[in-house]
């Protein structure tokens, strides 16, 4: 037989399918993947379940439905004060994953560089490499996670077709500030560059901190492809829809990108999540508001167990530096171990930055003694899950000592 694709063949199971494998082989509590444990708004679900039974349920329009896409334009001018033309500058995908390689899609040709800023998402740096495209990483390190301005500006060269930020961040839970985002533009204006934003963790923010679209600074309308997500915004992360806000520019080339994906995503979603942009600002300040009650809640008592806890300004994520416990191995092995004798598991941040292959090493060590959890759980589930680390610390110095 002929061999199959050398890229996909040679990438192994993702990090978050081993240890929710290894939760569910243990009856750990996950803590590692992402998604909610409890339902969205009920009445975007109800919106979602009156839609079906309307006799609407064949292919909508290519680029997403005119309420979706005029809730999106809407949107961006509520929270942003961007004035996007609806009919033009939206395209509504299958979730905010399939969004990204569209975008990617839309302005890559084989040999472009593309730079990317770790710790990142697990989807971009394969995605890159599948369209022919050349990544050119740029590390950011914990606890402080600070954009290094020399390593980027030394990033981008004659080839660089793109950019892809990811803020609020996954799994840093930074916010970019004003002035990272001024560095960040003026590099993309001069290369005359793309920017895909993905910013699927735009309503999830903290202490104050609010997220600034790159989109919306001087001269960056044109350069700009942001990216939100339904199932962020309204937890239901099984919808898996997302939208793209992007100059009239590059509309055709995005549509095409996404017909031939998916193509389009489900009439009564896009329904349901219409609905769901025009909630009132109680609604999107309460979401943020119990996130952070959830963060707190499980930051505090990592803390209280002895875990050196990272600030987290927005996102699902928490990132615990584990050193203090007197744990010998690596966060692999951390995480594996908690699984096993804790009945909790978390995520390795090592598992977020790329190998030596496509990271250079002067963009220094990769972190191994950091581990993620998601606080977006139920409140009972967070007291479980420090009950149950509580009991293994207590149990004794060889349960922490690897």
């Amino acid at each position: 037989m002929q061999p199959q694709n050398a890229l996909l063949s040679a990438t192994g199971t993702t990090i978050f399918t081993v240890m929710s494998a290894l939760a569910a082989e243990k009856r750990s509590i996950n803590l590692g993947q992402g998604f909610p444990d409890y339902e969205g708004p009920r009445d975007v679900v109800e919106a979602a379940a009156a839609a079906l039974l309307d006799g609407r349920n064949q292919y909508p329009p290519l680029t997403g439905l005119p309420e979706l896409r005029q809730a999106v334009a809407d949107a961006n001018r509520r929270f942003y004060g961007l004035e996007i033309d609806p009919a033009a500058e939206v395209v509504v995908t299958s979730g905010a994953t399939e969004a990204i390689t569209a975008c990617l899609m839309a302005v890559l040709n084989p040999g472009d560089e593309v730079v990317l800023i770790e710790p990142l998402y697990d989807t971009y740096l394969p995605v890159v490499k599948l369209l022919g495209a050349v990544p050119r990483l740029v590390r950011l390190s914990p606890p402080r996670w600070e954009l290094p301005r020399e390593a980027l500006a030394a990033a981008f060269g004659p080839k660089t077709k793109a950019i892809l930020l990811n803020s609020p961040m996954n799994p840093a839970g930074k916010v970019f500030t004003a002035a990272e985002l001024a560095f960040i533009a003026d590099l993309v204006r001069r290369h005359g560059a793309y920017a895909i934003c993905d910013e699927v963790y735009e309503h999830l923010t903290f202490d104050g901190w609010k997220h600034i679209p790159l989109m919306t600074l001087p001269g960056m309308r044109e350069h700009c492809m942001r990216i939100g997500s339904a199932g962020k915004t309204f937890s239901l992360t099984g919808w898996k829809v997302g939208y793209i806000t992007a100059d009239r520019s590059l509309g055709p080339n995005l549509a095409k990108a996404h017909q031939n994906l998916t193509f389009t995503t489900a009439p009564n979603l896009q329904r349901a999540v219409a609905v769901g942009l025009a909630k009132g600002d109680d609604y999107f300040d309460g979401l943020a508001a119990s996130l952070q009650g959830k963060r707190d809640r499980l930051a505090a008592g990592l803390a209280a167990l002895g875990f050196g806890v990272l600030p987290t300004m927005g996102s699902y994520f928490v990132t615990t530096d584990f050193r203090p416990l007197g744990f010998a191995g690596d966060d692999v092995a951390f995480c594996r171990h908690i699984t096993e004798a804790a009945g909790v598991t978390a995520i390795p941040v090592s598992a977020f930055y790329a190998g030596p292959e496509d990271s250079p090493a002067a963009n220094g060590p990769v972190p191994t003694h950091f581990a993620r959890f998601a606080f977006c759980k139920s409140d009972a589930v967070l007291d479980e899950a420090l009950a149950r680390l509580a009991a293994w610390k207590a149990r004794g110095p060889m349960a922490a000592a690897g």
